[in-house]
């Protein structure tokens, strides 16, 4: 381990020196953050408006563009660049006034033209970001004037707000080399560096609360243990989803972890359109088969709370069922009534991407022997895990970041979803998740999506066994880190280093 660290860091040395990022073991600037952010530097991008593969170019864009809403604290919609989003009667049309004194760097005005033009080109990549504007008609959406938006919904929509979180970044109309930066109008501007590590400088431009800190470096690095070397031996100051085990030993030796509470799940996913996942009593048996706690305690160290087999159990529409027990007896009988008297032989899938992920499908493995379940784990490349395994094989382990249930129903569970990765075809369920997003009454529409989500959970092919703290490790002094759920962590823009 001595050695291994040796070398990460003397690595991690030679890459920052190369970018211009700061060396020093002595400890941090009080005016700069260097942050080792979960990416491959591979697949590094400088595109606002693609799939987002790497957290660290969200977080990094996150930091030059400008987005519409966010999410708070909490999980609810808080406005940023937009002020107010107001439907009219049908829920199908949204007037959305802007801030009237943004700008980009260099000067020009933040437009509803700008806007539009921003959210059309994520609309034209829809391939790319699972199409995340898919809710929107943005051919009949206009700009009324300079900083009010005719925002059109496809369908009545009363969630609109939600829709518009986080990863809306906004660019100049006409803006169309993505090789390299564009002008934004976010709290930092790029100065130095590439997409896998860059530095960023504070824009006094921005019309937000003025950032702490005058400069943020963020460097994408894969692997879990080596951010968290970084940290150890001084070449950065945070490192983001660490391991438990990590975290655990580092806050011992003086270095502090930060909770971002229950909102890592590592869905085992079954397709239901392929053998044996077509057959619903093999899908119980498995989830009745696995010992929830002990998956809990080993991957998470305790750290989290039981999965229910709800993909999104903080979200504040989650309904609340009777819990899943382990039931041995059960899952054997199920099985037998499906015909494996003899057992099943499975592959289950994995990474290394994020803490845990292989630990999961190891343990797992070892559980579903006692009902004659025979798998054999195989780990794939992290950087080839999320365009290769994901969507596309029949039982996998996936990731989920503490994302919104409206986010994942768009991605992976409506009969269009772009990756749709159980097959979970259901007209019905369909009509109903349109029914709910048309109801303009809150409380009977989070009712609505809990009796979605609980169909999920019993019909379904995922199992959700836990859901783990996100851990961020920090060195001492760093103050203010996010610990919301979903995309909320990528705001960093007023963290600070304190001088003492």
């Amino acid at each position: 381990m001595q050695r291994r660290q040796f070398v990460l860091a003397a690595a991690l040395t030679t890459a920052l020196v190369a970018t211009g990022c700061s060396n020093s073991t002595a400890g941090t600037s009080t005016d700069t953050l260097r942050y080792a952010a979960v990416g491959a530097p591979a697949a590094a991008s400088n595109d606002p408006h693609g799939g987002l593969g790497n957290e660290s170019d969200a977080m990094r864009f996150a930091l030059l563009y400008d987005v519409l809403t966010v999410p708070g604290s909490d999980g609810s919609t808080q406005p940023r660049l937009a002020t107010s989003w107001t439907p009219d009667p049908t829920l199908t049309r949204w007037t959305v006034a802007l801030r009237p004194e943004a700008t980009f760097t260099d000067g020009r005005p933040v437009r509803a033209a700008d806007v539009l033009f921003s959210l059309r080109r994520m609309q034209d990549k829809a391939a790319e970001n699972y199409g995340r504007m898919a809710m929107f008609d943005l051919t009949a959406s206009t700009a009324i004037d300079e900083h009010t938006l005719d925002l059109v919904t496809r369908k009545p929509f009363a969630e609109v707000g939600r829709a518009l979180e986080s990863a809306t970044f906004v660019v100049p109309e006409g803006s169309n080399d993505f090789s390299k930066p564009v002008t934004g109008s976010g709290p930092f501007r790029m100065t130095d560096g590439d997409a896998a590590s860059a530095v960023l400088e504070r824009n006094d431009r921005w019309w937000g609360p003025r950032p702490p800190l005058r400069r943020i470096e963020i460097r994408a690095i894969a692997d879990p243990q080596a951010r968290a070397d970084a940290v150890t031996s001084g070449q950065a100051d945070v490192a983001g989803s660490v391991n438990p085990a990590t975290a655990r030993q580092s806050e011992q030796d003086g270095l502090q972890v930060v909770h971002r509470p229950a909102v890592t799940v590592y869905p085992v996913v079954m397709r239901l359109d392929r053998a044996p996942f077509d057959d619903p009593r093999v899908r119980e048996a498995i989830k009745l088969a696995v010992d929830r706690k002990q998956l809990l305690d080993t991957v998470f160290l305790g750290q989290g709370v039981v999965g229910n087999d709800l993909l999104t159990p903080a979200d504040p529409t989650a309904p609340t069922p009777p819990q899943r027990q382990r039931d041995l007896d059960r899952a054997r009988q199920l099985l037998a009534e499906a015909g494996h008297t003899g057992g099943l032989d499975l592959t289950l899938r994995t990474t290394t991407a994020y803490p845990g992920m292989d630990t999961t499908a190891t343990l797992l493995a070892d559980q579903l022997k006692a009902v004659g379940i025979r798998v054999g784990v195989q780990v794939e490349p992290q950087d080839t895990y999320w365009t290769q395994v994901y969507s596309q094989s029949d039982f996998y382990v996936s990731y989920l970041g503490g994302i919104p249930f409206l986010d994942v129903a768009r991605v992976a569970l409506l009969s269009t979803s772009p990756t749709n990765e159980t097959a979970w075809h259901r007209p019905d369920w369909d009509l109903g998740f349109d029914a709910a997003l048309a109801t303009r009454d809150e409380a009977a529409r989070s009712a609505q999506l809990g009796r979605l989500q609980q169909q999920v959970r019993d019909e379904g092919g995922y199992l959700v066994w836990g859901a783990g703290d996100g851990l961020d490790l920090a060195r001492p002094r760093v103050a203010g880190l996010p610990t919301g759920p979903g995309f909320q962590r990528l705001f960093i823009d007023q963290v600070q280093v304190n001088a003492t």
